[in-house]
């Protein structure tokens, strides 16, 4: 039709990673190569690196902060979940050599203590780090395109962002 861009939408809804990767499989190779490529609501890292591998420009997703207000971090060696009690006396930050706020100024620690006495400032702090997360995953990703290696680092980071710690 010759739109400016194209979406593909109804998918992660339940129906798992493998299923809505093999429909984006399917799908993206449909649309022109020459508009943009959006898969909407979309964004687990797995599921980005996948749909990316698949020809997806673009995404949009809740996760990161949903998830940051929930405890749970993304970082590039994979997952954490800064309730469980490993981290009660934790003097790391989130995500070593992650720039964000966040990870320059609190520790694992401090966060899990946010999250159980109730303070604000943990889900705000750990949202600001998953956003920052995704940035620079992103900018990882366009790197590795750029450089053409992409499909080597792209089977390497899925395996690593379907672990939790």
């Amino acid at each position: 039709i010759g739109f400016d861009g194209y979406a593909i939408g109804g998918l992660s809804v339940g129906e798992g990673h493998e299923h809505m990767i093999g429909t984006v499989e399917l799908t993206a190779p449909l649309l022109p190569a020459t508009a943009p490529r959006y898969l909407m609501g979309v964004g687990t890292p797995a599921d980005i690196i996948a749909a990316v591998r698949a020809g997806v420009d673009m995404f949009d997703c809740v996760l990161p902060t949903r998830n940051g207000r929930n405890a749970f971090a993304f970082t590039q060696h994979g997952p954490l979940r800064l309730r469980n009690s490993a981290h009660i006396d934790s003097t790391e930050p989130v995500e070593s050599g992650c720039d964000c706020t966040c990870c320059r100024h609190f520790t694992r620690g401090a966060i899990r203590h946010f999250f159980n006495c109730g303070e604000m400032l943990g889900p705000i702090l750990l949202s600001l780090h998953n956003l920052r997360f995704y940035q620079r995953l992103m900018q990882t990703i366009r790197e590795q395109i750029e450089r053409g290696r992409f499909a080597a680092w792209a089977a390497d980071a899925l395996e690593k962002y379907r672990t939790v710690r």
